[in-house]
């Protein structure tokens, strides 16, 4: 398989997005920082599109064919919506950035979609705001993966 193919699929996946896409394409593949940056950006910044059109389709289906599921979904997107509108609502432009700018587990693309779908969050602005945020994560770990940025834990 093509390597960048490889880079981009990689960025898509829900755990390791670009944080795992983008030293695997410079370090382990060698491949020219530029591209690497481009193409996880790219594969990272389809996810919103995608969470966002179809996780409704999705949740409605299961719920409808499954009652298990739609307990489960009920459950899950009540407490969920219980707990946290109040602060999303005060934070809710900075909390899908940030969500989607830090290289932290349960922080990124995926989460971000999930949360802009759990709280209503008009789409074009979801979308924006979660390209945003990974367009500055991009940049930190290609610079971070290059060794020009230090990152001292």
């Amino acid at each position: 398989m093509n390597d960048l193919l490889q880079v981009f699929l990689f960025a898509m996946t829900p755990i390791c997005e670009m944080t795992g896409s983008i030293p695997m394409g410079i370090a382990a593949f060698k491949l020219p920082a530029w591209q690497v940056f481009l193409v996880s950006l790219l594969g990272n910044s389809l996810i919103p599109i995608f969470v966002l059109n179809f996780l409704e389709i999705i949740t409605e289906f299961l719920s409808k064919h499954f009652a298990f599921f739609k307990k489960i979904i009920n459950w899950l997107f009540e407490r969920t919506r219980k707990q946290y509108t109040k602060n999303f609502e005060i934070y809710k432009s900075l909390a899908l950035f940030m969500i989607a700018v830090l290289p932290f587990p349960f922080a990124g693309t995926w989460t971000a979609s999930l949360c802009a779908f759990l709280f209503n969050v008009p789409f074009k602005r979801a979308v924006f705001l979660i390209f945003a945020g990974n367009s500055i994560a991009a940049l930190v770990l290609t610079l971070v993966t290059l060794g020009i940025i230090n990152v001292h834990i």
